[in-house]
């Protein structure tokens, strides 16, 4: 992270006040603090993953995923009864992603749904979508299978069949 001087002694008093309003993590503070003050770059690169960043695309891929889930459960939902039955319900649930390796997504997924409001369909779990393994191979997977659907909001049993196996 590049900040000029200035960011640097604004960032720094930012810490210094966390620190006395919050004594519980003052220690915490007090380290971020001394990290910024003195640049120490190698450090400094946790507050990147404070902060994060996602660009665009990966926003719109996230969303496309999520659009994804969207369109299988609402196709599930139109089918009958029988064909239903063939369909691995359990696999109509989006988890989400791995907090230890995909933060940033799984951070992304949970704005989407708490503040936006989005897909409120789904369900949270436990885990509030953590799915506790990485999944973005997998979707990017099942996506382009899901692309390749020539009906992609009325799937037929055998293609939702086919988008969880891909």
């Amino acid at each position: 992270m590049e900040m000029t001087n200035a960011q640097r002694l604004i960032l720094s008093n930012q810490y210094n006040l966390m620190a006395q309003m919050d004594p519980a993590n003052a220690a915490k503070y007090q380290r971020l603090q001394t990290i910024v003050e003195r640049g120490y770059e190698l450090q400094m690169r946790e507050l990147n993953k404070d902060f994060g960043c996602l660009v665009e695309d990966e926003c719109r891929e996230i969303i496309d995923i999520m659009e994804m889930y969207h369109a299988m459960q609402e196709s599930n939902k139109m089918l009958a009864e029988d064909e239903q039955k063939q369909v691995d319900q359990r696999r109509l649930t989006f988890l989400g992603f791995d907090i230890a390796t995909e933060a940033q997504y799984v951070n992304y997924v949970r704005f989407l749904v708490d503040s936006e409001g989005l897909y409120p369909q789904f369900d949270k779990g436990d885990h509030h979508f953590n799915s506790q393994m990485p999944m973005l191979e997998k979707y990017r997977r099942m996506h382009t299978t899901w692309r390749n659907c020539p009906r992609q909001y009325h799937l037929c049993a055998t293609e939702l069949t086919q988008i969880f196996n891909a």
